[in-house]
Formats: structure tokens, C-alpha cells, sequence
């Protein structure tokens, strides 16, 4: 709590030492660590403001069994001849979403009062507003600004992506993460493969 409280004062705007990071990468690793079918994470902070790293699934039977993903994840696997994975989110799958990613993402989430984790209908506008009010304009304009992007391999030749885009073995995706808070309008994302 106290790391969250310190990263929650540095985005809106209070003085604390350079470096001081809004997002913890080697935290949400350690979380994420525990999540069902992750082999491997290891996120590294780039900026204060920004992580980066791999997150490696190696049974993605357990990753996305019944009662992990149910409602947002579609997992299709037709060997030989390729598959297909969907992605919905919609302010109802967002807590299912949240449940099995990482409790430390969660409890940011909640103390950021996103949509996502809480379930409360607002339009973007609404929410930068208030987390604007609370935390301060500049944490609202940060979160206005930044993007989500990831890139997704997959066990054949994507043959067609909705929401990004591919090449190869490997699909990629760039979200506003002010969509993904919000989810004012729900998110689809579609990779078939070979």
C-alpha cells in the first residue's frame, strides 16, 4: 500500500525522487507469476511510467480453463489446421479479468476507481474527470496518454487479426488504456491462424 500510495502521489504531480515508478514492473511480474498456465513473467520498468517485458504461456489449457476466463476469452485450437482467440471486454468481464491477472494490478485499479474494477458506467470524459479531482489533472492526463501494447505469438501463421495487426507467427495490438479503464464502449479482439 505504501508503494501504491508514493506511486499514486508522483503521477499527480508531488515532488518525490526521479525514477520514482508509477507502475511497478518487477511487482506485477511477481503477481502475475502465480496466474494459471503462466510459465514464466518478468516485466521491467522502461520509464516510471511504463513496463515492459514477456509474459510466457505454456499450458494455455489451464490459462484458459473453465471458470478463469469464462465470458471474455475464446481459446480454439483445431491442430492441424490452425486456431482462433477472441478477447471481449465489456464492464462485466472486466472484474473476471482483473480476478486472474494480478491482485496488485486489482487493488491499483480499485484505488484508481476504473470502471473495470469497480463496474460503474462513465464515458472517458467523466472518469479523467474524476480522477482529476482526486489524484490531480496531471495523474487524468497521463492516463489519457498512455497505451497498451501487446504482441501475441501464436502456434501457426495468423492468417487474420481484428483490432491490430500481424505478421507471421506474431499479432499486435495497441489500446488506449483510457479504453480499457473506461470500457465506455466494450473491446473486441479477434487472431485466426493456421
Amino acid at each position: 500500500m505504501t508503494a501504491l500510495i508514493r506511486s499514486l502521489s508522483s503521477a499527480s504531480g508531488a515532488e518525490l525522487p526521479a525514477n520514482t515508478p508509477v507502475l511497478d514492473g518487477p511487482a506485477i511480474s511477481s503477481s502475475m507469476a502465480n496466474a494459471p498456465g503462466v510459465a514464466s513473467v518478468s516485466f521491467r520498468n522502461k520509464t516510471p511510467t511504463e513496463i515492459e517485458g514477456p509474459v510466457k504461456i505454456s499450458r494455455v489449457s489451464d490459462f484458459f480453463a473453465d471458470g478463469q476466463a469464462t465470458g471474455f476469452i475464446t481459446f480454439e485450437q483445431n491442430s492441424p489446421s490452425g486456431g482462433r482467440c477472441a478477447i471481449q471486454l465489456d464492464l462485466d468481464s472486466g472484474p473476471d479479468i482483473l480476478s486472474f491477472i494480478s491482485p496488485d494490478v486489482t487493488d491499483y485499479l480499485s484505488t484508481l476507481m476504473a470502471p473495470i474494477s469497480t463496474g460503474e458506467v462513465l464515458t472517458k470524459a467523466e472518469y479523467l474527470d474524476l480522477v482529476a479531482s482526486v489524484y490531480r489533472r496531471p495523474l487524468a492526463n497521463e492516463i489519457s496518454r498512455a497505451t497498451i501494447r501487446v504482441s501475441l505469438d501464436f502456434p501457426g501463421p495468423v492468417r487474420s487479426v481484428k483490432g491490430g495487426t500481424f505478421s507471421g507467427r506474431r499479432a499486435e495490438f495497441e489500446i488506449p488504456l483510457l479504453d480499457i479503464l473506461v470500457l465506455e464502449t466494450p473491446l473486441l479482439y479477434e487472431v485466426i491462424w493456421r
